[in-house]
Formats: structure tokens, C-alpha cells, sequence
């Protein structure tokens, strides 16, 4: 059993990160946190999550996580750079799923981390990491004869646009196309402009309602398209992704890793 400690328990996804814990069979949930601003210090973890008292109080104290041998964050990236430095001095694990960061970011944290083993992964479900693979194939194939963009959709309280999955299925296509993804990427279009650029890949963003997450890619050619479409319809794909990853992690050497590495995909 691996023993986990979820940071951010007291939001929308920190709470099914409590769930999936409680009822995965290779995880122990041994603590949960919350910030020392919020009035859930102190509440039980499956109260929190609809599960019924479990004997766990969540706490604002990082201390309390000494217990956990991979803690799951899915917070802010100020928030993660903190808990990453706190897990490498006390040589801990982490599955980081906060999205957002840029390239600099994401080598801080990697400097950040060293000495211990790191999932980094802006979203863990299980099918949006095959869609990965299924994107490098696609492209290997047939990404320099057809037109690339790419579609995302999520709920309206969601912060960064284009989202950590859109950005990480451009990046995959725009390597296995040796492309620099910051010089080839369209994030809008608007009024009067060119002839598409074949070696463009767009981006198109949507935010409305309760979306939890809808991503397609589509190769287009004249007469054709292959589309790889990915809809979540519920954040509980994401924290039994996260649960995979943590019990991954309890078994990894350190180092810097993603959700292709905890499924096997490299």
C-alpha cells in the first residue's frame, strides 16, 4: 500500500482526489491539507467527500503529512513550487497535476525536485495520456501533409487557456514533427488574414458552463480529416489517474517523470 497525502482537499478536484483515495486498493490516505486560511481545518477527509467520518482530520499543517510516502497536487503553480521544495526536504514523492506552467516554470520545478521522484502531468487520466501516443502516431504518419489544430473546451472557472492538456498535445505533435511549438502555434484568428501556413498548429478555446474537459485534434487534408477526440465527463478520471500515478511513485527511483512513464507508453 502506498500511503498518500492530497493537497487542496478542500476544492472541487481536491475532493474527489479524498474519494478516489478511500477507495483505491493499493492506497492508504493518511492525510489531507488545506491552506491556514480555510474554515476546513480540522473537518474530517470523508466527511469532506461525501463518505462518511473516516477518523482523518485534514489540517492546515504541512507537518502532518510526514506520514505520506507521495503526496497529489492539483493546486496553483505558486502553491506547488512550495510543496514540491517541502517534499524534496523531506524526501517525499509527488504527483503534480496543477497546470499552467510555462517552459522556465517547469525547470524550476525541476530543480526543485531533484533527489526525488516527480510525476508532472497536466492531466492524468488514463485516456487522455493514450491519446498522447495515438497523436505521436498520427503525426509520424501524416502530420506534414495535413493541417493541425487542435479544440478544448472546459468549465467557466477555469484560469489558463489554452489548457495543460491542449498545450501538451501540441507539444507532442510539434516534436515527433521536430517543430518549436513557441513559433509554430496560432492561438487566434481574427478578420482578414493569409493562407494557413501548413506548419501552423491552432488552437481554439471554449469556456462555458460545467465542461469538465473536451480535447480534439484534427489532421486535415483536402477531402479528409482525422480527428482524436478525448471528453471527460467526470473529475474522477483524473483522480483515479492520480491514484495510478502515487502508487507508481511509491515504487520509482528518483526522477523527473509523466503519466507515458506511470502507463508504460515510452
Amino acid at each position: 500500500m502506498t500511503k498518500v497525502a492530497i493537497l487542496g482537499c478542500g476544492g472541487r478536484m481536491g475532493r474527489n482526489l479524498l474519494q478516489a483515495a478511500f477507495e483505491h486498493e493499493s492506497i492508504e490516505l493518511v492525510a489531507g491539507y488545506v491552506r491556514e486560511s480555510s474554515t476546513l481545518n480540522g473537518v474530517d477527509a470523508g466527511e469532506l467527500c461525501g463518505l462518511g467520518h473516516k477518523n482523518i482530520a485534514v489540517s492546515a499543517d504541512m507537518n502532518d503529512l510526514l506520514a505520506a510516502d507521495v503526496l497529489i497536487d492539483f493546486t496553483a503553480i505558486e502553491s506547488t513550487f512550495e510543496h514540491v521544495a517541502w517534499c524534496q526536504k523531506n524526501n517525499k514523492a509527488i504527483v503534480i497535476g496543477t497546470t499552467g506552467f510555462n517552459d522556465d516554470e517547469v525547470a524550476k520545478l525541476q530543480d526543485l525536485g531533484k533527489g526525488i521522484p516527480v510525476v508532472l502531468a497536466p492531466n492524468t487520466s488514463v485516456g487522455v495520456n493514450l491519446m498522447f501516443k495515438l497523436l505521436e502516431i498520427t503525426a509520424k504518419a501524416i502530420g506534414n501533409e495535413t493541417d493541425i489544430e487542435i479544440f478544448e473546451a472546459h468549465h467557466r472557472f477555469k484560469k489558463d487557456a489554452p489548457s495543460g492538456t491542449a498545450m501538451k498535445m501540441g507539444q507532442v505533435i510539434a516534436d515527433t514533427l521536430d517543430r518549436d511549438l513557441n513559433k509554430c502555434a496560432v492561438y487566434g484568428r481574427e478578420g482578414i488574414t493569409e493562407e494557413r501556413d501548413r506548419e501552423t498548429i491552432g488552437f481554439a478555446t471554449v469556456r462555458a458552463g460545467d465542461i469538465i474537459g473536451e480535447h480534439t485534434a484534427f489532421f486535415a487534408d483536402l477531402g479528409e480529416r482525422i480527428e482524436i477526440t478525448h471528453k471527460a465527463t467526470s473529475r474522477m478520471t483524473f483522480a483515479l489517474g492520480a491514484m495510478r500515478a502515487a502508487s507508481w511513485l511509491g515504487n520509482a527511483q528518483p526522477g523527473f517523470f509523466d503519466m507515458q512513464d506511470v502507463l508504460g507508453l515510452k
